[in-house]
């Protein structure tokens, strides 16, 4: 391990907890420690909350690390990290923060030191405001760590949406050798499909979100199969829409939560799927992009893709990297505008 001790101000570019994700990471991928100060301060709860902290705690789990400041409502922590150990991890939020997260913190490590597979129970939200939900990891995400080379399956057992939580999803996480470059430079054609689901809520309202999508679309000379779900569990609501086309498929989503109109779930998904498909053909979802970036900076050889729009996540994201493995990636185009990712 890296005797230097890397200082990281949490409230530089975005200033929210993905900072401390990809720092986890990357620290466990790098043997470097660091200390993480002003984590979240721009938030109306700054400091480590039960998602940010099980992703510390996760991440220190796996890699045998020791850490200062890890706990509730904490601004500065510093992570020391030991040897990554494939196996048998069980991680419960005990609320609704996103099991997504959690998953995004520890997957690379495991994958790329652990020497073995790891399978992963994760307790918590799957489909919760402001993070990738479960379905976004299993359509888009799984496929483009495809592309790299990863093999992670998932299982979501039973959802869980804010308040209540409750959600569990198991993974495995094969080993991996090496990650492969990537060269992504358009979209290609698209269709689409998706799904309406209530859990533990009346079986109208799927009804009523998925006609409002089917309406919405086909006023766009749009057309989807929407299918209609009651899953066990919740209470809560989802309306997806998978946007099928290469390099990735795309899933948009809208929650319901208490109080929404089903109609305004569904105008959420539609919404999002009309911004991209109006967008120019960039090769990468905006929402995709960020995530991309650790793992093609740890890949042999040069990667590019072209981004629908550069977002203040991806902008961060390259500067942690840049922090901790001193990559020459780039990142042309302004803030919400198309762009191009050049890693070299």
């Amino acid at each position: 391990m890296s005797s230097d001790l890397l200082e990281i101000d949490g409230s530089f570019g975005e200033g929210g907890g993905q900072i401390l994700r990809t720092s986890l990471a990357l620290s466990l991928l790098s043997g470097r420690p660091f200390r993480l100060y002003n984590i979240r301060a721009g938030r109306s709860k700054p400091g480590l909350q039960p998602q940010h902290l099980t992703s510390v705690q996760a991440a220190a789990a796996i890699g045998r690390a020791k850490l200062r400041g890890a706990s509730r409502g904490s601004s500065d922590l510093t992570f020391e990290p030991g040897q990554v150990m494939a196996g048998n991890y069980r991680f419960d939020i005990g609320t609704a923060g996103a099991t997504s997260l959690v998953l995004h913190t520890i997957y690379l490590p495991l994958a790329l030191c652990g020497g073995a597979p790891s399978h992963l129970t994760l307790v918590g939200g799957t489909h919760v405001s402001h993070s990738p939900c479960f379905h976004f990891l299993d359509t888009t995400w799984r496929h483009y760590l495809d592309l790299l080379g990863l093999r992670v399956s998932l299982r979501m057992v039973r959802p869980g949406f804010y308040p209540r939580g409750g959600g569990l999803v198991e993974a495995t996480i094969q080993p991996a050798a090496r990650l492969h470059p990537l060269h992504l430079r358009e979209r290609g054609p698209v269709r689409l499909s998706g799904f309406s689901a209530v859990a533990g809520l009346p079986e109208d309202i799927a009804r009523r979100q998925a006609r409002r999508a089917r309406f919405r679309l086909e006023q766009h000379d749009l057309k989807a199969n929407i299918r209609e779900e009651s899953w066990e569990g919740g209470p809560g609501t989802v309306l997806a829409i998978v946007v099928h086309t290469t390099p990735a498929p795309v899933l948009c989503f809208g929650l319901g939560v208490r109080g929404k109109p089903a109609e305004r779930v569904a105008d959420e998904a539609v919404d999002q799927v009309l911004a991209y498909v109006r967008a120019a053909p960039a090769a990468v979802h905006a929402h995709s992009a960020d995530q991309l970036v650790l793992p093609l900076a740890l890949a042999e050889g040069p990667s590019e893709f072209t981004v629908a729009e550069v977002t203040r996540h991806l902008t961060t994201n390259i500067e942690v990297v840049r922090l901790f493995l001193g990559r020459d990636v780039q990142c042309e185009g302004e803030e919400g505008s198309p762009g191009v990712v050049r890693i070299k």
